[in-house]
């Protein structure tokens, strides 16, 4: 898919990743950027169009649809990291938020997205998933499990879109230097690097971007995982001691 002259709409596009995206598509020609925002005065940059938008929520949704008919690519960026594990926490509130959105939001998009691409032309789809698609770290094992859902619901969408032409494309990327990840003291990759990946996959016809070099040591230990994976995560969630684990 040609950037140049397409017309995207982007979810979560206020800040963030999703910034980078919309303000990148118009510095590399995209004809018009619909930025979708929970709260769209939020958006600053007045070149993309902002646009009211909850991904988890069907009126928003819809209402997208009509706004946005000229859609040629769909970012689904819009995505949210709770840091919560699976079983150490008193609730499940975590876990159902981050499938809201992780998961429903994005197929509620691609559901709703994918005859307005059809009409026009075919075009292209991309799901911002994360290395943790891959994997579970017991810290955010909520996110892991929404990621998951999400990289097999890309699978699926790409073969159930491929007849209308339409180029699905999974993201999967470590912790990205955004706000989400601000608290991380580790190693990130800077937005920018994700976008141009991306932006580059999509003129290659490509279907998976690995965005940096931990990711894609990931990917490749997914056949061995139990082997080559879970021992050093076993090791590390032994050391932390449970705060809300009820007996």
């Amino acid at each position: 898919m040609r950037i140049d002259g397409c017309v995207a709409l982007v979810t979560g596009a206020n800040r963030g990743l999703g910034a980078v995206f919309a303000r990148t598509l118009l510095e590399h020609g995209a004809r018009r950027v619909y930025a979708g925002a929970r709260n769209p005065d939020l958006v600053s940059d007045s070149g993309m169009v902002p646009i009211r938008l909850d991904v988890t929520e069907p009126e928003q949704v819809a209402d997208a649809v009509q706004r946005c008919a000229d859609v040629t690519l769909l970012i689904n960026n819009a995505g949210v990291l709770t840091d919560s594990p699976l079983v150490d926490v008193p609730t499940m509130k975590a876990a159902r938020t981050e499938m809201e959105v992780n998961y429903f939001g994005t197929l509620s998009m691609c559901r709703a997205f994918a005859p307005v691409l059809a009409r026009n032309g075919g075009g292209a789809m991309v799901n911002v998933l994360s290395v943790a698609s891959f994997f579970a770290n017991p810290a955010m094992g909520s996110y892991a499990a929404s990621k998951a859902a999400a990289w097999a619901l890309t699978n699926g969408v790409r073969v159930e879109l491929r007849r209308q032409g339409t180029q699905v494309v999974a993201v999967h990327s470590g912790y990205i230097d955004t706000d989400m990840a601000a608290h991380v003291a580790g190693p990130k990759t800077s937005p920018e690097t994700v976008v141009t990946a991306t932006l580059d996959a999509l003129e290659a016809g490509a279907e998976e971007v690995l965005a940096d070099e931990r990711t894609r040591q990931i990917k490749a230990a997914v056949p061995t995982d139990l082997d080559t994976i879970y021992p050093g995560i076993q090791l590390a969630g032994d050391r932390r001691t449970p705060s809300s684990l009820q007996p």
